[in-house]
């Protein structure tokens, strides 16, 4: 009887202890930096690439290899297609277009580098982010700004996708 407890009792343990599983985190990093004497934004953006494949996947229901060998020039295509629907600026209350410098992998996230020109003065910045989160509810996109010496915050969700600064 005591061996039929003891092994319920370890039964019922390791029951327990499988069947929490580990809940991912989706979260990506926006940098946005005003640099007054070059008058522009910088933009740096570092997402999971297994994440951004996908989403892309999701929503054009074709697969991508973004980040690995076998990257087409057609996936980095689509990539900045993606970026210029899901990421916008509005700069002084003018949509601005988003230049894309260039893309590099870090372990396994994805930097996407990016930049607005010609912004000779900064009073207001009206961001849109709604980068993957179409393809995860859960997912969250922290920006961070600097400008002109003030930092500030962010914190883009499924419900909220727009945030306003004003300087």
């Amino acid at each position: 009887m005591k061996k039929i407890i003891a092994y319920l009792i370890f039964g019922v343990f390791f029951v327990s202890l499988t069947s929490f599983g580990f809940h991912k985190f989706y979260v990506a990093i926006y940098q946005i930096n005003y640099a007054s004497e070059k008058q522009m934004l910088q933009i740096t953006a570092r997402v999971f690439v297994d994440d951004l494949n996908n989403s892309l996947e999701k929503k054009y229901k074709k697969k991508f290899y973004l980040g690995t060998d076998t990257e087409s020039p057609e996936d980095v295509v689509v990539l900045k297609k993606y970026l210029a629907e899901n990421f916008t600026m509005k700069v002084n209350g003018q949509s601005k277009s988003m230049g894309f410098l260039s893309k590099e992998m870090e372990g396994d996230v994805l930097i996407c580098y990016l930049s607005i020109r010609d912004v000779s003065k900064l009073k207001s910045l009206e961001v849109y982010n709604t980068i993957l989160i179409g393809w995860n509810s859960e997912q969250q996109n922290i920006a961070h700004f600097t400008v002109l010496g003030t930092k500030e915050s962010f914190l883009f969700t499924v419900s909220s996708t727009k945030r306003m600064l004003k300087f």
